[in-house]
């Protein structure tokens, strides 16, 4: 008996478990160590060979006639959940924060740099915002927005995605410059071409490779040359989209302009991208204030796209102004401003002074309008022309509807006939005696003007007291007549 034993135990080390199943053993102790050892093994080298496993049965169902059950497949990804966000050749995945590069491609050998692209992608489903700055080189509030905003935001509670670009113009910005290497304004020649000038191509790279990736966009800007704004939206009132984009920011005022061509907001609503620019603050300053009205103003943006959770209330309706103007001088010398922006004037209010500086000459800048200090110079010394007050006057939105769909098509705006955008028009009273003049290029652009952070109260009442002026209304010239030599101080 036990030289038969010895027998079978020799032929299951050969043959595995499928012999000792057919050995005539009378002990049937060894089986259940001899069935772990066969089982353990196809189990390994399923696992190793990356086929789905098999639950190997025992010797006892394999007696019984049992068929083999296989092993559940790893479930599969769901095909409809948040995909991973591509841009710059670059994979985002959901729930994750990451920082790209966009290359303008205006520098030679390795001179130059990468621009910064700051991507927030959300683990949810949403919109796809993009936020720009400086397109001017010299205007630092929007990076700081761009700055906040961006690193304040938990990509695995935000739904959709946020493209930052705080820094578009880095060489303008590497110089203190307001303009590319080769002089040109880059928000003049969006969406740009690949064949074009070098601030052509520089506009068409970053277009396609980035803004047409977008399903809005706030373009963020300062004042220019000296001047400042009140914190405002500039937005074309005539697009559906726009109008609920500009509504979703709160409490900033809004100015419609069409905007020029060649400005990146004129080139993304072309491209069927709803779009706005940001004015906040001066060029080459950072200013708190204005950093904090921008800020809250794309957070509150942000809650109405149902992008974050985080509401943002404001104590004041959004005003709106569907015209603006701008008072120029007629005289040179030294400006001094004596209203602020936001400040509302009638007809007459004294808006600043212009003295001659070496005769003492001095006159008064009057507004010829009713309505709301949007933008003006700061204090410096100007010459004959120099714009000076841009003055906001509110007007219906049927006004503006019936002005957009009785210009002929193929008429050009104001827009696209000069670089600035506004109209300077005479006062009421002599509206039909001279024909309006447009600003000339040393008017500010459309992307340029300031606040001193005073935030509008109220929507601009017709009716309401000079902010600041002792005289009296009336209808004279936006400037009166020269007065006597002032006295000098004792």
């Amino acid at each position: 008996m036990i030289n038969r034993i010895i027998i079978a135990l020799s032929a299951a080390a050969l043959s595995g478990p499928a012999a000792i199943a057919q050995a005539p053993v009378t002990n049937s102790a060894p089986e259940p160590a001899l069935e772990e050892a066969g089982v353990s093994s196809a189990s390994t080298r399923a696992a190793s060979q990356g086929e789905t496993a098999t639950a190997a049965p025992s010797a006892a169902d394999v007696a019984a006639g049992a068929e083999p059950v296989a092993t559940p497949p790893d479930p599969e990804v769901d095909p409809d959940g948040v995909q991973p966000f591509q841009l710059l050749g670059q994979s985002v995945e959901p729930g994750t924060w990451r920082q790209l590069a966009w290359t303008a491609s205006y520098h030679f050998g390795q001179l130059g740099g990468a621009t910064p692209v700051l991507i927030s992608h959300g683990a949810q489903e949403g919109p796809v915002l993009c936020l720009t700055g400086a397109v001017h080189g010299d205007e630092l509030n929007g990076i700081e927005i761009i700055r906040r905003v961006v690193h304040s935001l938990d990509p695995n509670a935000l739904s959709g995605t946020v493209i930052g670009v705080p820094i578009v113009n880095l060489a303008g910005f590497q110089r203190n410059s307001r303009y590319l290497p080769d002089r040109r304004d880059l928000n003049r020649y969006f969406p740009g071409s690949p064949t074009g000038s070098l601030a052509s191509r520089v506009a068409y790279s970053f277009f396609t490779e980035v803004i047409e990736h977008c399903d809005r966009l706030a373009d963020l800007h300062t004042g220019s040359f000296h001047r400042t704004n009140l914190p405002q939206l500039r937005a074309d009132l005539t697009q559906p989209a726009v109008v609920e984009l500009s509504r979703g920011f709160g409490g900033i005022a809004v100015l419609h302009t069409e905007g020029a061509k060649g400005t990146l907001r004129r080139a993304a609503v072309d491209s069927g991208i709803p779009a706005v620019t940001l004015e906040a603050g001066e060029p080459l300053r950072l200013q708190p204030q204005q950093v904090d009205q921008g800020v809250r103003g794309i957070e509150t943006l942000m809650h109405q796209l149902g992008m974050i959770d985080r509401e943002r209330r404001w104590s004041t309706p959004q005003p709106v102004f569907y015209e603006s103007y701008w008072v120029r001088s007629d005289h040179g010398g030294i400006l001094l401003t004596l209203v602020r922006v936001g400040d509302v004037v009638t007809e007459g209010t004294v808006l600043g002074t212009i003295t001659d500086p070496i005769t003492n000459v001095r006159h008064e800048v009057r507004s010829p309008y009713r309505g709301r200090i949007l933008g003006m110079a700061l204090n410096q010394v100007v010459m004959p022309g120099f714009a000076a007050f841009r003055v906001g006057i509110q007007t219906t939105e049927e006004a503006v509807q019936e002005e957009a769909a009785a210009q002929p098509a193929d008429e050009p705006s104001v827009e696209d006939t000069d670089e600035a955008t506004e109209t300077e028009r005479p006062p009421p009273e002599r509206a039909e005696e001279t024909a309006p003049r447009t600003d000339g290029e040393d008017a500010p652009e459309e992307e340029a003007e300031e606040s001193d952070g005073k935030v509008p109260q109220a929507p601009v009442n017709t009716d309401a007291a000079p902010a600041q002026s002792s005289e009296p209304a009336d209808s004279s010239p936006a400037l009166s007549e020269p007065e006597e030599p002032v006295a000098p101080d004792p």
